[in-house]
């Protein structure tokens, strides 16, 4: 028979106050909470260092004068120069991510229920390509292919549809659009193709058995199961085409342009960081609006969950 001697440990740890209870182990001294604490720190530094911080500074230059007081005089200025330029800005973007949707869910529609394997083929090879062009690289790419001399109007003369006289160029509020969904349909097209795949495609056979064509299976069945995803690049989309400066002051240098060359001019041209921070204030509002109806739109679909 064993002794009770003979079941206990050959050695206890013993704790600090030498009362004979067991020490804990050193995941247990610091509670599990702060253990979370400790490791999302580096990416809430990260955050507050890189975009709080610049993002609170821009917003309260945008109110304060050059003497430091708070006032109003910056954004009555922008909008007194630049109200055009807002809302041609606004009106761009919103254009081009019409557009992106669009041909995104064209892209991923064929991808998922086309039927000629080569084309489907050809098209997954081929419609990742911008994503890896810089917009300042697809900028000048643009302006070489949409000039009045450029590789279009060459290709569509000595096709015969077009004139030589009838040549015109195409780098203004047209050309930006054009770069923009040129650059951008990958990316969303890119999430929602993934979304797509990953649907359950018996509803898609059943509709296919039931008689229903392809547009009518892309337009009832997929497109409003992906709607969120598409949601979320369509957003991802605006804030990056809102922020980009390149293309408008490569392609469009002309008024009405986006206020991003507002801000760069204001700033290299007279120093003015209060118009600029100003203008700036304006882009977050934008972006601010877009995100607060999609956070809208998923606490609505949350409670109806």
């Amino acid at each position: 028979m064993p002794t009770e001697a003979a079941g206990r440990p050959a050695t206890l740890p013993r704790s600090r106050g030498g009362d004979g209870a067991p020490a804990l182990p050193a995941a247990r001294i610091v509670p599990d909470w702060l253990w979370g604490v400790l490791l999302v720190m580096p990416a809430l530094a990260m955050v507050a260092l890189f975009f709080l911080y610049p993002l609170g500074l821009s917003a309260v230059s945008a109110f304060q004068g050059r003497d430091g007081g708070w006032t109003l005089a910056n954004v009555v200025k922008a909008f007194e120069l630049y109200s055009l330029d807002m809302a041609f800005t606004l009106a761009i973007v919103l254009l081009s991510s019409a557009l992106v949707a669009v041909l995104s869910v064209a892209i991923g529609g064929y991808l998922t229920l086309g039927e000629n394997r080569l084309a489907v083929t050809l098209l997954r090879w081929l419609y990742r390509w911008p994503l890896f062009i810089p917009f300042i690289v697809a900028a000048q790419m643009m302006r070489s292919f949409l000039a009045k001399n450029g590789l279009m109007n060459n290709l569509l003369i000595g096709s015969g549809v077009i004139e030589p006289l009838q040549a015109a160029s195409l780098l203004d509020w047209r050309g930006v659009v054009v770069t923009f969904v040129w650059k951008q349909t990958p990316f969303v097209a890119l999430m929602v193709a993934g979304a797509m795949a990953s649907l359950d495609r018996s509803t898609i056979e059943a509709a296919r058995d039931l008689g229903a064509g392809r547009l009518r299976i892309l337009g009832e069945i997929v497109v409003p199961q992906i709607r969120p995803t598409l949601t979320v690049g369509l957003i991802l989309s605006f804030v990056t085409m809102l922020s980009v400066m390149s293309v408008p002051m490569m392609i469009n240098p002309n008024s009405p342009t986006m206020i991003t060359v507002d801000m760069a001019y204001r700033i290299n041209a007279h120093g003015d960081y209060g118009v600029a921070n100003a203008l700036g204030f304006v882009s977050y509002a934008m972006a601010g609006l877009v995100g607060w109806f999609y956070l809208r739109h998923g606490v609505r679909q949350g409670g109806a969950r």
